[in-house]
Formats: C-alpha cells, sequence, structure tokens
C-alpha cells in the first residue's frame, strides 16, 4: 500500500514510516519540521516539508504523488502539538494545528480522492477518570486542557466527515509512548523532556535533575501512581495493523492501545536504577492525579490481534541505549 505520513519526522510518525518500509510499503512523509527532524525521515520514503494547515502545500503533495504512479491508498495522522502545559499556554496555536489541521487534511484527501485515514489520538480525551481500572472506549471524554480537547474535537471531525462522505478511519488512543528503535536511529528527542521514562533514563546520566515522585501513599502496591507504558514499535504495529484492517474489511474503528497492567513510578525507577543509579526525590502529590491510569486493550486484541509485547525493561534498555547511542555519534539529544 502507499502511505501518506503526516509528521513522519516526530517521534511515533517516524517510527511507524520506518516499520512501514520494512514491511515493503511505499512511504510518502509530509512533516513541517517544527518538532520533528529531517534526519529521522527513512532514506527510503519520499519528503516533503509541508504543514498541514496550508491546503495549497497539501494539494501539491497529492497531486506530485498522484502523477508519479498512483494515489495514496491511506493517511497517517501524527503531526499534533502535543505538550499538555504549552496547550495551556498556547490554545489558539493547540486549535490551529490539532483541530484546523485535521480539517484542512481531511479536505485534501477528499480532493485527492483519498478517503482511509489512521488518527493517532490520545487517553488524554479522557480526562481524570474517577476509577481506578482499566478504561475501554466506553469510558466518558471529558478532556481537562486544550491538548486534550482539541484531539477529542479532531476525532470527532474526522467521525462526522466519515459519515457525510464515506470515509474509513481507525483512530487509535494511548497513553505514554516510550522507548527507541532497534536501529537506535530515531527515538523520543525533544528539547524538553515531560515523561517520566526519559526523564528518569536521563536523570539516571546525569542530564536532568533528579525526578520528582508524587506522593508515596496512593493506593497502589508500592504506593506510587501507576501508568500504562508502551514500547512505541508496539504502538507502530499497531498502526500497520489497523491500516491493513481499514483496507480490507472496509470499516472504522476506535480503540485504545495498552498494556492493560502498567507500571508504577517506583518501578519504572528500579528499571532504570538497574541499569544506572537513578537519582529520585519524593515530592508532594500533584493535584488532580489519578492513582491508576491504564487502558483496556481487549477490543484492539479481538479486532487486530494486536497486544504490546514489549516489557517495561524492553521500554528503558531501548531508551537508554539510544540516549548513549546518539550521544556517542556526537549529536547529544535536544
Amino acid at each position: 500500500m502507499k502511505v501518506l505520513v503526516a509528521g513522519g519526522a516526530g517521534y511515533i510518525g517516524s517510527q511507524v514510516a520506518w516499520d512501514l518500509i520494512r514491511a515493503g510499503h511505499d512511504v510518502v512523509v509530509v512533516d513541517n519540521l517544527s518538532t520533528g527532524l529531517r534526519s529521522f525521515v527513512h532514506p527510503d520514503a519520499r519528503f516533503y516539508q509541508a504543514d498541514i494547515t496550508q491546503a495549497n502545500q497539501l494539494a501539491e503533495v497529492f497531486a506530485r504523488e498522484a502523477q508519479a504512479g498512483h494515489p495514496c491508498d491511506l493517511v497517517m495522522h501524527f503531526a499534533a502539538k502535543l505538550d499538555v502545559a504549552e496547550s495551556v499556554d498556547l490554545p489558539l496555536d493547540y486549535y490551529r494545528n490539532n483541530v484546523e489541521g485535521v480539517r484542512c487534511l481531511l479536505q485534501s484527501m477528499l480532493k485527492a480522492g483519498v478517503k482511509n485515514i489512521v488518527f493517532s489520538s490520545t487517553a488524554a480525551v479522557y480526562g481524570d477518570p474517577v476509577q481506578n481500572e482499566p478504561l475501554n472506549e466506553s469510558a466518558a471524554t471529558a478532556p481537562i486542557n486544550p491538548y486534550g480537547a482539541s484531539k477529542l474535537a479532531a476525532e470527532q471531525l474526522i467521525q462526522w466527515t466519515a459519515a457525510a462522505h464515506g470515509f474509513n478511519y481507525a483512530i487509535l488512543r494511548y497513553f505514554n509512548a516510550a522507548g527507541a528503535d532497534k536501529s537506535l536511529k530515531i527515538g523520543l528527542n525533544k528539547p524538553r523532556y515531560t515523561h517520566l521514562i526519559p526523564l528518569a533514563v536521563r536523570a539516571s546520566l546525569g542530564l536532568e535533575k533528579p525526578v520528582s515522585v508524587f506522593g508515596d501513599d496512593w493506593p497502589t502496591p508500592d504506593g506510587s501512581c501507576i501508568r500504562d507504558y508502551i514500547h512505541v514499535a508496539d504502538l507502530s504495529s499497531a498502526h500497520l495493523l489497523a491500516a491493513a484492517y481499514l483496507l480490507e474489511e472496509k470499516q472504522s474503528l476506535l480503540l485504545n492501545l495498552g498494556t492493560q497492567e502498567g507500571s508504577s513510578v517506583k518501578e519504572v525507577i528500579a528499571a532504570v536504577d538497574a541499569l544506572r543509579p537513578c537519582p529520585y526525590e519524593l515530592a508532594p502529590r500533584r493535584q488532580g492525579d489519578p492513582a491508576i491510569l491504564i487502558a483496556d486493550a481487549t477490543k484492539a486484541r479481538t479486532l487486530l490481534g494486536w497486544q504490546a509485547r514489549r516489557s517495561l525493561t524492553d521500554i528503558v534498555n531501548s531508551d537508554m541505549d539510544y540516549r548513549i547511542h546518539d550521544a556517542a555519534q556526537g549529536s547529544s539529544p535536544r
């Protein structure tokens, strides 16, 4: 199949693009490089530096690809802004990119005759659920920040467009992507880190301050919060399976992706500490933090035959290997 990967120079998008090429598919990467890295684009992918909020740029990409052979069979969208704290300060920017960008992309797809999309979404659409049990797709959506709200609005726009124009979509909601590709050429690389695993790994390498453990008296086995961490390669495999499902079954999907078990903050620190000493400090609980936030991925397993296969140890080891390898190449992470 021929796939246009929007945001294919970013963390998850580049992983999916690399895995599509490994599976023998034809890949077109579109990225404005506002956060993505040109070096993350697979050498066998055709790359266009373009912005999904610019209809003329997208029209040119679709037209050139149609002239080069046949039109794209499917679009995968990873071109979102996704820093929760930043979204609170810059809600207009987030809605422009995450909602207007999707609207513009969908409109361009319609004009080009492309009616299949895999959309990378987020568990942030659920907000802060009160139950301490795995969330399934029927859980209430109540985002508490502009990032989550913009992603939910984009989901809804895709669903309305599908109903009006015969689109097929796969909306994939997931929690904390982590780890790095087996090649160690791509991984999470950004100016500011907010997620626990890269913070802990970088702290062990002396690149960050000690990790904060926000409370150790939660109703969990070790007293620290539990979250769902998924290896980026496991996420990638779900996107490939979802794409195949859309093209073969011609039915839409909305799925959670997760481990259904999760790992605690202390377990993450211990996994990093097994490789290198990981400094941490206890801090007060943060308001709004649920004790447990993990996904029920039963539906993904049933419909796609997918499940997360890599362990927390695998995730931490790959992230550590990536950062050490990157430093050895003289291109230390941003």
